[in-house]
């Protein structure tokens, strides 16, 4: 058999094809199958629990989470608002949660006082163990309904978004 230029195209081309293919059914592989949840979902040492004062609010990047010490009661808050999932920070200057997207407002607790949001902020659960606090960032609770003050206080001064 000789080696001609027509048969140097039409093996080119397949070869061509046959990597095109792969490389599709690659790409369509990688989209579709379930992400690993890196870092997500474990337990997160956060230390000895009276690193947090009453009334102080912590960001723990590890968990992207707040911990917060409510009237003696420590709360670890998802850092997403319940109402679009903006991240909510803690505004110093009202001792609030303020939610910068759409003005939903948070006391202390995670409770709702304000905005659009269908509920208070969510929370994950904590647990001692030989006198250190761990959070479970695997779970997750809803936050309370509208209604619920059991952390409401007056705001301590401004707030540090505008519609608040």
């Amino acid at each position: 058999m000789a080696f001609t230029r027509r048969r140097l195209l039409r093996n080119g081309w397949g070869i061509g094809a046959g990597l095109l293919t792969f490389a599709a059914g690659w790409t369509s592989w990688e989209l579709l199958r379930p992400l690993a949840a890196n870092g997500a979902g474990g337990k997160i040492s956060l230390g000895d629990p009276s690193n947090y004062a009453d009334g102080t609010a912590t960001f723990v990047n590890e968990g992207r989470l707040w911990v917060v010490n409510a009237g003696g009661e420590l709360f670890a808050l998802s850092q997403k608002c319940p109402h679009l999932g903006c991240r909510v920070p803690f505004c110093e200057s009202s001792g609030r949660f303020e939610c910068p997207c759409h003005g939903s407002v948070f006391d202390i607790g995670g409770e709702w006082i304000a905005g659009p949001s269908p509920r208070g902020m969510d929370r994950h659960p904590l647990s001692l163990e030989s006198g250190v606090l761990f959070v479970d960032t695997g779970a997750s609770e809803d936050g309370p309904d509208h209604g619920s003050k059991n952390y409401l206080s007056p705001a301590k001064g401004p707030a540090c978004i505008e519609s608040a």
